[in-house]
């Protein structure tokens, strides 16, 4: 379709090496539903015959079918998916198909296309990441009357809920609902009719195709529209910040089936053995998901080195800007895959996290609070139980085994009240504090999680019914 002022044919390697059809076959439908909005679009405007733009629709959607039935064959020597299909248009319809293009150019006809493709995508994964915070949520209600150590520096640090634990990953989670809804918007303006970069001399109707499509507007620049990748950079980063909290998850949950925690269940379904070791049940799906979060940031970085030094407006470096967005697209849907119903089958050894709390230090910050509300600056009630930590290690004591005699020994301000504070649920029932980990408190966050997922739901749900169908 340029080849007009060229004086020999392109080189086979060249063919080879620039052509898309590998990556770009999969944005076929959407290619002809843009074509479509287009086709009507000359119509309406009566830049086309309407007899002529229904001739076109007509054989655009019978190529859709040969397409489905894997009756079209494509010609890598086309380069791409649009010129294929334009070119098969042409062999149907002659010279009527070959006036699709008018007003057009490829860069925002891929522009378009590819908008398409990644609203319903988009759509999809949203659907996958309310279920996966279902069936989180359905864990937080589960366990949050299960009492486990909680950790910081990987240290035990206080008794908490382990609802609360879940509650806390689908919080992350919820972020990244919210990232998703911000790329769902920037998806929802059209490129189309913005020609090559700027605009056209026809009288095109550009709001007629953005409405055709289903998006809320327009571009408002058209060498904005033909350039900008932001669009994908957001999807890449939303997925590799949802790498980032899928690979922290991942992480807890192998630790603490480590034989030395030992108090977190995993389904055998998603585990392994050793080809050696006849004992071993390898968690390796949580392994291969925590290692997914490197592919997902490196996709990201790809991007924006590609990006950040390419001039206004379109440069085909960005032939291969979807590369690297096309295998994360095709990565989150494998996470998707095995995530969700792996901890829907995770279990917890309630008895044997409590094995850990046997020395009772776990307790010491319950300790210092109770003396703070007896008067006591908090500073100097750190440094008493600090002391009776010392004691109790150097004793080989359990802090919980002591007698009121012994507290106030080493504490005298200890009143005979602080003995039934000191266990663990008894602790994690008193953090009752907003966002604190008491069982009560875990039932108000799982209200406001159903609360901001149905919110969720229906923007993605309003999102939906302006998407478009072939």
């Amino acid at each position: 379709m340029w080849k007009g002022r060229f004086k020999e044919a392109t080189d086979k390697n060249v063919v080879d090496f620039t052509q898309s059809l590998d990556l770009d076959w999969r944005l076929a439908e959407a290619d002809i539903r843009g074509s479509i909005a287009h086709v009507r679009m000359l119509a309406h405007t009566r830049l086309l015959p309407q007899n002529e733009a229904e001739i076109i629709e007509k054989n655009l959607r019978e190529i859709a079918t040969e397409i489905r039935n894997s009756d079209f064959i494509p010609s890598k020597e086309l380069e791409d998916v649009h010129m294929n299909i334009e070119s098969r248009l042409t062999e149907k319809c002659g010279a009527t198909g070959a006036r699709l293009h008018m007003g057009r150019s490829r860069n925002d006809q891929v522009a378009t296309t590819m908008k398409l493709y990644l609203r319903k995508e988009m759509l999809s994964i949203a659907a996958q990441l309310d279920n996966l915070i279902e069936v989180l949520a359905k864990k937080a209600e589960e366990h949050k009357n299960v009492i486990v150590p909680g950790y910081t520096h990987l240290q035990q640090a206080q008794p908490i809920s382990m609802g609360q634990f879940w509650c806390a990953h689908i919080n992350a989670f919820l972020r990244d609902a919210k990232r998703l809804e911000f790329v769902l918007d920037a998806l929802d303006e059209c490129p189309l009719g913005s020609g090559a970069l700027a605009g056209s001399t026809l009288p095109l109707d550009r709001k007629f195709s953005a409405a055709d499509l289903g998006f809320a507007a327009p571009t408002e620049n058209s060498m904005d529209s033909v350039a900008s990748r932001d669009h994908f950079i957001d999807i890449l980063y939303f997925a590799s910040v949802f790498g980032c909290h899928v690979s922290r998850l991942c992480e807890d949950l192998i630790i603490y089936f480590t034989t030395e925690f030992g108090w977190v269940k995993l389904p055998d379904a998603f585990c392994t053995g050793s080809s050696i070791m006849p004992q071993k049940k390898n968690p390796d799906v949580l392994e291969l998901l925590r290692g997914k979060s490197g592919q997902l940031t490196g996709a990201l970085v790809d991007l924006l080195i590609m990006t950040k030094g390419i001039p206004m407006t379109y440069n085909r470096d960005l032939q291969d800007d979807k590369r690297s967005l096309f295998r994360t697209l095709d990565c989150l849907q494998g996470i998707f895959s095995v995530l969700p119903p792996l901890l829907s089958r995770v279990e917890v050894d309630e008895e044997k996290a409590n094995k850990g709390f046997a020395d009772g230090l776990i307790l010491a910050t319950d300790v210092a609070e109770y003396l703070v509300l007896q008067g006591v600056p908090f500073r100097n009630a750190h440094a008493l139980v600090g002391g009776a930590v010392k004691w109790c290690v150097d004793n080989k004591r359990s802090m919980t085994s002591l007698s009121l005699t012994e507290w106030q020994a080493l504490i005298p301000q200890v009143k005979e009240d602080l003995l039934p504070l000191l266990t663990p649920r008894v602790s994690a029932e008193r953090r009752k504090t907003y966002g604190g980990t008491a069982p009560s408190e875990v039932t108000r966050q799982l209200e406001v999680i159903n609360e901001k997922l149905a919110q969720f739901n229906k923007v993605c749900g309003e999102y939906a019914e302006r998407l478009w169908q072939l």
